[in-house]
């Protein structure tokens, strides 16, 4: 550099000293005094507010959850590197997770980071992770169906898009298989599909996760993953973020599906930051905001109106039993905030019965409603006919049974139960489940053994695709079918279970 370009770049930096307006900035450092269990009590940040964003000095983030006279309560989302003496600063800023359709196909924790080994998640937005529920004058009535694959459920609680339905039962008796069928059905509809995993094992998310890219579209799902070894913190927030990504497509007028396994881990991790934080304990130990928690959670699942968009965010969140307690504190909370709920009975599994829904105890608020018509017309009757057949059932086990009419209603509803039980990763079709209700509800099942009603499960699609393909398009289409049709239907139906009755036994000649 010459001593003239010098000169030249010296003046410059001099106006620039003399045009700089000096004044005083205000930045408040606070300090760890202490951090154990995920959490960090915090000193000297007077001007923090509920549930802000804390950055500590190595890069980790918190998020106040206490605010004492003398301290913060911190949850740590990054337990890595921080001790009692580190810097803290305020952000100002809640805590954001990504959304946009670059999340499809992810697996990823509740901050959005990715967890499957791929780049960093191309975000549109980053959103918080806690919103408000929409308002009332944004909301429209629960009419448009989700069909699960499920006859139990379609046929006998059907669930509706923007509609909260609890699944609730003992542990390992099938809650996360309904759920996971659930996601596999939508392959063929324009729902995506969230799955939270809270608290689970690794390998219990990995078989999940396995299902869905081998059966349904993984593509059109995204993963939000806070496993058993993650933080507190990590476990609280990640219903929330997969609400907030779910309602990223709501709000564009799509419709999502978010199943949240499960709200009981969720509790008790909330259970154990508020006694970590020194929270006044209520029943059973949990905080008396836990029901709150779980309702601001839950009421973001809504049917928008066509004004708001149209679309619809479906919430299907999982909760466990102890030995079938359904009164416990949190099954009560969970049952009185969602819609319905599908209760499994652990003697229906151990009996081989799956789903091992209970009809009696398991309801749907928003009912038929949500049902295709012509669903809602062929299973107008299943249920009490199916539970009247259970109270006969209870009645007769002690007991030989003489009345014919008897025999027969227990014969039907035999025959109802096998065709209620239904494989894991086998969902059907609009079309095959009015067909299975035709046929047991119009006794064409009644001369099948019941052995051999799961050879007319598996054969049925097949066989309405070769006989009656223009009516099973029409009823997966438009959900209605004439009587015509529906005369059609069933002689198709009376023929198929016509060639698997077994064949009459001819009767030996008299001796002479």
């Amino acid at each position: 550099m010459t001593s003239k370009s010098l000169d030249r770049w010296l003046a410059r930096a001099g106006e620039r000293v003399k045009t700089t307006k000096l004044v005083p900035t205000i930045e408040q450092v606070g300090r760890v005094e202490s951090v154990a269990d995920g959490i960090a009590l915090i000193s000297g940040l007077q001007d923090v507010r509920l549930n802000e964003l804390l950055r500590f000095e190595h890069g980790e983030a918190g998020f106040a959850i206490t605010l004492e006279h003398d301290a913060i309560g911190c949850v740590l989302l990054d337990e890595t590197g921080i001790a009692a003496g580190n810097r803290v600063h305020g952000t100002g800023e809640v805590l954001r997770v990504p959304v946009g359709s670059g999340m499809l196909g992810r697996a990823v924790d509740p901050l959005g980071r990715p967890l499957d080994g791929g780049a960093a998640v191309e975000a549109e937005s980053h959103e918080p992770v806690e919103r408000a529920a929409p308002a009332i004058i944004d909301r429209d009535f629960v009419s448009e169906p989700v069909q699960t694959g499920l006859l139990v459920l379609d046929a006998m609680f059907a669930l509706g898009r923007g509609q909260r339905e609890l699944i609730i039962g003992d542990r390992a008796i099938g809650k996360t298989a309904i759920a996971v069928d659930c996601i596999i059905n939508q392959k063929s509809s324009d729902i995506i599909c969230v799955y939270v995993a809270v608290g689970q094992k690794s390998s219990t998310v990995t078989r999940v996760i396995h299902a869905i890219q081998a059966h349904g579209a993984p593509e059109r799902c995204i993963f939000v993953i806070a496993s058993a070894s993650a933080t507190p913190g990590l476990q609280w927030i990640a219903p929330f973020s997969g609400f907030t990504i779910a309602e990223y497509f709501r709000d564009r007028g799509q419709h999502a599906l978010v199943v949240i396994d499960d709200m009981t881990k969720h509790a008790a991790t909330h259970r154990e930051i508020a006694l970590l934080t020194r929270q006044p304990p209520g029943r059973e130990a949990y905080p008396g905001d836990m029901f709150y928690v779980h309702a601001r959670l839950l009421e973001r699942a809504a049917k928008l109106s066509t004004a708001a968009g149209g679309g619809s965010l479906t919430a299907l969140p999982i909760a466990e039993l102890d030995a079938g307690n359904l009164s416990a504190y949190i099954p009560t909370n969970l049952i009185s905030i969602t819609d319905g709920q599908i209760v499994l009975d652990a003697r229906l599994f151990h009996e081989g019965h799956k789903p091992a829904v209970d009809v009696g105890t398991s309801v749907s608020r928003v009912g038929g409603k949500t049902q295709a018509p012509v669903l809602r017309e062929a299973a107008e009757t299943l249920r009490l006919d199916y539970a009247q057949f259970l109270e006969l059932e209870m009645f007769t086990r002690f007991g030989g049974v003489t009345d014919e009419k008897v025999k027969a209603r227990i014969a039907r509803g035999q025959r109802i139960r096998a065709v209620l039980s239904q494989p894991q990763y086998a969902p059907l079709r609009l079309a095959d489940e009015v067909a299975l209700i035709l046929s047991v509800q119009g006794g064409l099942l009644d001369t099948l053994a019941l052995e051999v009603i799961g050879r007319f499960r598996a054969e049925l699609p097949a066989w309405l695709d070769r006989t009656v393909a223009p009516i099973i398009d029409e009823i997966d289409r438009t959900g209605r079918l004439d009587d015509a049709k529906s005369a059609a239907l069933k002689a198709s139906l009376s023929a198929l279970a016509a060639r698997l009755a077994p064949l009459p036994v001819p009767s030996e000649p008299k001796a002479m």
